[in-house]
Parts: structure tokens; sequence; C-alpha cells
């Protein structure tokens, strides 16, 4: 009978103490988080103990600020654009400078989730951005002077459509272009068209000019870009993967 009562107390001790502690508080960690992809109103939930509001901040930059043409330039596809960017040459290297000091600031500032797929976005992203500034910078040199293309940092990339465009043999330059055009007007729907037009161009008192304007603007700056541009399989796997990232992923999306 004494030990029954003994176990007895020893119970509602033991129940008092349990009553007498807090229950493990539950915490909900899940944060909304809402953001735009190219034609979707995109609204989930991150988990705030795995990531911070600037990493998942900084990978929607990369990936639908920084993910494309960086800088606002002409294209020059006429003769009035090139003698337009002959004769305000310092002022377009002014422009191009100044949107790069202001986008760099951005772009080098950003946080992103520290993992490798993200990390190695951001290094991707950089590179672009640093590759397409000197593309636009000596692209707007090269139609003034084209011989400075011969420092050009993609030399080793695209040396045939460079050595064609620097050359003092004018001629080696109007092989090139033709070669290009013939190359070009195969994947038009009016081949004999693109090479009439070529024709007509290389006919004209001004044909160096229009040479630079393909050469330079078409051969030489499709050959530098997609050197340094992510391929589109890789683009769409890095989308997916920051969709992942959200829980209860809702998006509403407009018909294309």
């Amino acid at each position: 009978m004494r030990m029954e009562k003994m176990i007895v107390g020893l119970s509602l001790t033991l129940s008092a103490i349990v009553l007498g502690q807090k229950g493990p508080v539950k915490t909900n960690n899940l944060t909304p988080y809402s953001y735009q992809t190219f034609n979707c109103d995109n609204k989930g939930y991150f988990d705030a103990s795995k990531y911070e509001i600037e990493e998942i901040d900084g990978v929607n930059k990369l990936l639908y600020k920084f993910n494309g043409v960086h800088f606002d330039t002409n294209p020059i596809f006429k003769l009035s654009s090139l003698e337009e960017v002959r004769r305000n040459k310092d002022q377009h290297l002014e422009n191009l400078e100044k949107q790069y000091q202001e986008k760099k600031q951005e772009l080098y500032s950003l946080k992103v989730i520290n993992q490798p797929v993200w990390k190695k976005l951001y290094e991707k992203a950089i590179q672009t951005f640093e590759n397409e500034y000197e593309l636009n910078k000596e692209e707007i040199l090269a139609f003034s002077d084209p011989t400075t293309l011969k420092n050009s940092r993609f030399y080793e990339t695209c040396r045939e459509s460079i050595d064609a465009i620097s050359s003092p043999d004018r001629e080696k330059m109007f092989a090139s272009w033709k070669a290009y055009t013939e190359l070009k007007s195969k994947n038009n729907s009016d081949p004999q068209g693109v090479m009439n037009r070529f024709n007509a161009k290389l006919s004209d008192p001004q044909s160096e000019d229009y040479a630079l304007i393909d050469m330079i603007g078409l051969s030489f700056h499709n050959c530098a870009n997609s050197s340094f541009r992510q391929k589109r399989d890789e683009e769409g796997n890095v989308y997916r993967d920051f969709d992942k990232i959200f829980t209860k992923l809702k998006k509403n999306c407009d018909e294309p």
C-alpha cells in the first residue's frame, strides 16, 4: 500500500511538471512573395528560414532584369544612322558610359542565394554585362575607324570578320561582305532579292559605308554577341529552378 502511494505521488508530481512546461512553439516561416515573369503574375511562399528576401530579389533581378539587352543603343542600318554616329561619336560613348556606371552599381550590389546554380548565374550575368558594354563601345569606335577592331576583345572568336573589316585592302572586305550576304540569303524567303539589294549597294558610290554597316553591325556583332550569351536551354532550367523555391505557387498568365 505504501509503494502504491509513492507511485501515485510520483505520477502526480511528473504530471504537474509536464503541465507547467510550455509546449513547443511552432512558427510559420513561409513568407509571401510576388513576382512578374514575361507574361505571368506569380505569387507563392518561400521559407524564410532558408532564404532572405534580399537573396530572392537578387535572383529575381538576374532572371528578369539583367538577362537580356542591357544598353539602350541605336542599331546602325542606314547611311544616315552611320553618319550620325560618326558625327556624334563622343556623345554616344559618353551616353554608353553613363548607362554602364548606373547599371553596374545595381548589378554588382545584388545579393543572391548562396547556392551553386545562383552563384554561377550571377557570375554569368556580370560577364555578359561587361561583354555587352565592350561590344557596344567597340562598334561605336569601329564605325569611325575600322582598324580599332584589331584590338577587339573578341578578336580570337571573330578573327575572320575583324580581319576583313580592318584590312586596308577594301576588296578583301567586299569579298567577305559578299560571302556573308550569300550565306545570309540562303535562310531568306527571297534569296535573289537579298543578292539584288547587295549588288545595288556594291555599285553605289558609298559601297564602303554599306559594307561597314553590314560587316560591323551584323557579321561582327552577331559573332561577338553569340560568344557570351546564355544558351536557351540553360535559361529555361534556371527559370524553373526559381519557381521551385516557392510553395503554393499560383500563376496568372495572359493568353499568348
